[in-house]
């Protein structure tokens, strides 16, 4: 077990699980391919998605939408556990001089289910700035096609 192991374990709840093949099989239905390999069960899958070595991060569909997942690359990116992470609005991940293209983006998304490439300039909650490049944000869907929040993962990023 690293460092980054011990600072953030996986906890793997009911919602988590649910929320896990929600992000998935939403990612499947937009881009035709899968977030991570198929794992056979909810926890494999849970933990396979929290593990992964790039980001996976998502918010609701609140007014002022609040993060409600981060795996441990984005939790050790922002510098953070997942008790403060999954309190924090989503808009406060951008400084605020680029909320508007932020929030831009995020409607793009809505209205076209995801969006590939985007790239962009970050803030850790402690206001360290990184860039990420080559993003996917998509729409997290129900077995309905409504629309319960937004994700995105990336691979790349690196510190301004």
């Amino acid at each position: 077990m690293d460092e980054r192991d011990a600072a953030h374990p996986f906890h793997p709840t009911a919602a988590i699980l649910a929320w896990s093949g929600l992000l998935a099989r939403s990612f499947r239905h937009w881009l035709g391919r899968e977030l991570v390999s198929p794992a056979p069960g909810d926890e494999a899958l849970a933990r396979a998605l929290y593990e992964a070595p790039w980001v996976v991060v998502s918010h609701g569909t609140e007014a002022d939408p609040v993060l409600n997942y981060g795996n441990r690359a984005a939790l050790a990116l922002w510098d953070t556990d997942w008790t403060q992470f999954t309190r924090t609005p989503s808009r406060l991940t951008a400084e605020a001089d680029l909320r508007q293209a932020r929030a831009a983006v995020m409607a793009r998304v809505a209205a076209r289910g995801y969006t590939e490439g985007y790239r962009g300039v970050r803030v850790t909650l402690r206001g360290r700035r990184f860039a990420i490049e080559d993003a996917v944000v998509w729409n997290v869907i129900d077995a309905t096609g409504r629309r319960l929040g937004q994700a995105a993962t990336f691979a790349q990023w690196f510190y301004l």
